[in-house]
């Protein structure tokens, strides 16, 4: 028997039947083979609708189900190897008179070109996207859309309409229509009743009236010269719906849990829609007039909830369950915990102890799970106080790629190390569920629930407890510019959204567009911001895309560039929320407007994010051309802000990495190259110098303490897709890795420059917030758009100079210091007096100061070479034996062709021998001797000077 009918008959047995509507997809020839030629005509004003209108091409994105596939959703033969990146084969022909209707011919066996010659086709699987994987289309409730392939030529009939069933009233007319693949005599039954019959035809329509109430099923059999062939489908009628207020302290939205843990509300917000179920566990599945949902309001659908109490519920034990919407199956979109039929089985047990298991067999889609007298996370700091603005350095994190094992419980046991680091707020990339397991988290889908990916809510919890103990606060970023196709939300309507926009609103968007000017956006937006605040004791948000909270429709030129106050005016309602909920948590919004909108925002309260990749990548290269490495835009106040609002990076999750691209694409001078490893590690330190001290909030991302260099666009098999190393232009124009897994490399810190670099970030992020004039000064000024740039800071007790050459060769500068005096070196120790005010210094390219008028104590444990050991270690230069009595061998490596000299010096400082035999040497390995026999015992310098770079080591004369 054909597998649609096989699929009907499952359905007619679980009563979940989607809503039925005009075909998605239609195929022509109605029957075909997988040798057949067939053509595939998508209508993108059905379905999620996603593409109705779209002007661009659209492209199928397609696979087929065989029977080596494990469900429905195992697609196998995929064509083409990115949703985003379509191929030519991929692209669907419009219509010259309908523009949403597409096309697209194939031959199934020769177009999905990865089959077995084994492998039986059952169904072409598909859905359909723009060029760039956005908008989509996809089937009735975010589905994906599935065509049947015969398995035979012989007679088939086939019910088109409904296709799929649907639920109706009592003593509704049902249009009824079907085909067979051959002329035969079509019988049409209802619950077993003949109700029209037709021969020698190959088509039946018949309008069919329904009076039982439940399942009617539906039948069409074809017969021909004594082959017969059936197929069915069931509608369901339902009673009229009971109109009913929300019993009293039953919450809006999701479950109210009742004393006793035998008994639930559930509530769910969908106006216009006409019935309502409740499936699950307690039911088996099945529609039953006992779960049947009752209604808020007869007239007002702003105000129509569905709600149904259930009892009879065994305290602590996990239930799942789904709505039934008009036939649409979807969760509950205030669950906090789903079930996924794809991804579940990829979460390791370690991760997600005793996980439960999805109901297969009784229902299809994501499922959300209750559960009455559930274990209680006991909170241990419930008293945390937040950092000041001022102080906050933030630790950007993604969980999937800090720590190999992509749980909570692992990054709660390094918060050591960010604490010792001297992080005050830790980051999250979104941990709400998304789509699939492997993802950054911005393909959001249900947003009162943990991803089971990274563990349980109560090991969430327990990571932001453990936080709270080491002084950190907890930032989730949230997504609340769109959501995904499983979301319930998305599911229920395909036009008509009381939630969503048709078309989005701005170009940026991904997924589907939140409508912010709406009732039901605002007050679902200000749900999920009271309850991870209240429920996780969070202490606050950033925003992605939060430049897209508007309704006025904009390009990429006017996206934020062109002030608009209605954004700003959501923004504050927003806000006002988000402190009602939890007074002085934080509001980071990712928006990059205009200087008059981010200044209204600021004043409002609201943080924004500052981004300064480019100025200090740029510098760390070693190009100071103009006003791209200026970095005075970073310091809240150049920006016109009267409050520390701004959260300044140098790197974020969507910016590549400063230290790929100094290796990468470095600048250099003689000996001097940014492309050595040690050389970029030390300009890292001197880019935190000039970041650190610069007085408002400061980000990092994770591993940038340690120079992280692998690119963001670096494949999980460490390659980079159409990168032609030898022309920079071409860096990123593939962009299909870019959310792929990084390897989370702990082992950088065991290297000596690189943990340098962890000590210089921590000894910088200490003196930040410990010293009172980094948050109370009387003056700051900065000179940071030339290649050689200065910071100063003053109050009453203390001040600050920071002196850097971010050129690739010396260069001259006056530090400018406030005063006469002595001033002391932070990171080394030393000490420097100051007569003259208006002396000048010789920077080395790279080299940077960090002086206080006041002495400060570096961190316990921190290990700082010196500049000269640093370049000794990047010139592998060392002289053995030592001590020697006679000759002792200098070895040394250089990176490019360069001039040498060395020299001997007595501790005084006097040059006692030139060294022959030096000169412009290659690059590469040298060695050199250095005869001591005519010197008298003691300590000697061996001091080298290759270009830029001078390195001095002591040997020991011992005769």
């Amino acid at each position: 028997m054909k597998s649609l009918r096989l699929l009907m008959l499952w359905l007619v047995s679980l009563a979940t039947l989607p809503v039925v509507q005009a075909q998605v997809v239609t195929a022509q020839p109605t029957f075909f083979t997988a040798t057949d030629q067939v053509t595939l005509t998508f209508d993108a004003t059905q379905g999620t609708g996603g593409l109705k209108g779209y002007t661009g091409d659209v492209y199928i994105w397609t696979g087929v189900i065989t029977d080596k596939s494990t469900n429905d959703s195992d697609w196998k033969a995929v064509v083409g190897t990115s949703f985003s990146a379509p191929i030519a084969k991929e692209k669907m022909t419009r219509s010259t008179t309908n523009a949403n209707l597409y096309t697209i011919t194939l031959t199934p066996r020769t177009y999905y070109d990865k089959l077995a010659a084994t492998d039986k086709i059952l169904k072409l699987a598909m859905v359909f996207r723009g060029a760039n994987g956005s908008p989509e289309g996809k089937g009735t409730g975010g589905k994906d859309i599935l065509v049947d392939v015969a398995q035979t030529s012989a007679l088939s009939v086939r019910l088109t309409s409904p296709t799929t069933g649907q639920f109706v009233t009592k003593n509704s007319s049902v249009s009824v229509s079907g085909t067979a693949s051959a002329a035969s005599t079509l019988t049409l039954t209802l619950n077993g009743t003949q109700v029209d019959q037709k021969t020698s035809a190959t088509t039946l329509t018949k309008d069919v009236t329904l009076t039982q109430e439940g399942s009617n099923v539906l039948k069409l059999t074809a017969t021909n010269g004594g082959v017969t062939a059936t197929d069915e489908v069931t509608v369901f009628v339902s009673p009229a719906t009971t109109i009913a207020a929300l019993p009293a302290g039953a919450k809006k939205d999701g479950v109210t849990y009742l004393n006793g843990g035998t008994s639930v509300i559930l509530s769910l917000t969908a106006p216009n829609k006409t019935t309502a179920y409740v499936l699950g566990d307690f039911n088996n599945w099945l529609a039953d007039t006992k779960y049947q949902m009752s209604k808020t309001s007869a007239t007002d659908n702003v105000n129509t909830r569905w709600w149904v109490k259930i009892d009879g519920l065994t305290a602590g034990q996990e239930y799942a369950y789904q709505y039934l919407v008009d036939g649409v199956r979807v969760a509950d979109p205030y669950t906090e915990k789903v079930l996924d039929p794809n991804n579940d089985q990829y979460i390791p047990a370690v991760t997600y102890p005793n996980l439960k298991a999805y109901p297969t067999g009784k229902t299809t889609g994501i499922v959300s799970v209750l559960q009455t007298n559930a274990p209680e996370y006991t909170w241990q700091v419930t008293n945390f106080q937040r950092p000041s603005k001022l102080d906050m350095v933030v630790y950007e994190l993604l969980v999937r790629d800090f720590v190999a094992r992509h749980d909570y419980k692992t990054v709660t046991d390094s918060l050591d190390y960010i604490k010792r680091l001297g992080i005050n707020v830790l980051e999250l990339l979104p941990v709400n569920e998304f789509e699939g397991n492997e993802s950054w988290g911005y393909n959001p889908s249900f947003y009162f629930a943990p991803d089971k990916y990274y563990g349980t809510k109560n090991d969430l919890k327990k990571l932001i407890d453990e936080a709270h103990k080491r002084g950190i606060a907890v930032v989730l970023d949230m997504v609340l510019n769109h959501s995904f196709g499983q979301s319930p939300m998305v599911q229920l309507y395909s036009s008509n959204s009381p939630w969503f926009n048709a078309t989005p609103t701005h170009p940026y968007n991904v997924g589907t567009d939140f409508n912010h000017e709406s009732d039901y956006t605002r007050y679902f937006s200000k749900e999920v911001i009271k309850f991870w605040l209240q429920e996780y004791h969070i202490d606050g948000y950033r925003y992605d895309l939060a430049g897209g909270f508007s309704q006025v429709q904009k390009t990429e030129a006017t996206y934020e560039s062109v002030f608009d106050q209605s954004r700003v005016n959501i923004w504050k309602d927003y806000y006002a929320a988000q402190q009602a909920a939890s007074a002085g948590s934080y509001a980071i919004l990712e928006t990059f407007v205009a200087t008059e909108e981010a200044k209204a925002l600021s004043a409002a309260g609201l943080m924004l994010w500052g981004k300064m990749t480019t100025n200090y990548n740029e510098a760390t290269m070693g190009y100071n051309d103009g006003s791209k490495s200026d970095f005075s835009y970073g310091y809240f106040k150049q920006r016109g802000f009267t409050e520390p609002n701004l959260v300044t990076y140098m790197e974020s999750h969507d910016e590549d990495r400063l230290m790929y691209k100094n290796l990468r694409f470095g600048n250099s001078a003689g000996s001097y190259s940014v492309k050595n490893l040690n050389t970029a590690l030390a300009r890292q330190e001197l880019a935190a110098a000039f970041f650190f001290t610069v007085p408002g909030p400061r980000m990092i991302w994770q591993f940038g303490e340690v120079g992280y260099d692998k690119g963001i666009f670096m494949c999980p098999d460490g390659k980079y897709p159409g990168d032609d190393e030898t022309d920079p232009k071409n860096y990123g124009k593939d962009q299909s890795c870019k959310l792929s897994n990084k390897p989370a490399l702990w082992d950088y810190y065991d290297n000596a420059n690189r943990r340098r670099l962890y000590d210089v970030y921590r000894s910088l992020i200490q003196l930040k917030k410990d010293e009172p004039v980094f948050e109370n000064y009387t003056s700051f000024t900065q000179d940071v758009g030339g290649a050689v740039k200065s910071i100063h800071l003053n109050n009453t007790d203390q001040n600050v100079t920071v002196l850097g050459n971010f050129d690739v060769k010396s260069a001259t500068v006056n530090p400018k210091f406030q005063k006469a005096g002595t001033w002391y070196n932070y990171l080394d120790g030393t000490s420097l007096k100051i007569k003259n005010t208006d002396s000048t210094f010789t920077l080395a390219p790279g080299q940077y100061y960090v002086y206080l008028s006041k002495k400060v104590a570096k961190p316990a444990g921190t290990v700082l070479a010196t500049r000269n050991e640093r370049a000794a270690m990047a010139l592998g230069y060392s002289v053995a034996p030592n001590p020697t009595s006679s000759v002792a061998l200098l070895r040394y490596t250089l990176p490019q062709a360069t001039a040498v000299q060395v020299t001997v010096l007595n501790l005084l400082g006097a040059t006692v021998r030139t060294l022959p035999g030096t000169g412009k040497q290659s690059a590469g390995a040298h060695t050199l001797s250095i005869p001591v026999e005519n010197l008298a015992n003691g300590i000697y310098l061996i001091r080298m000077q290759a270009g830029e770079q001078q390195v001095t080591t002591r040997l020991q004369v011992q005769h």
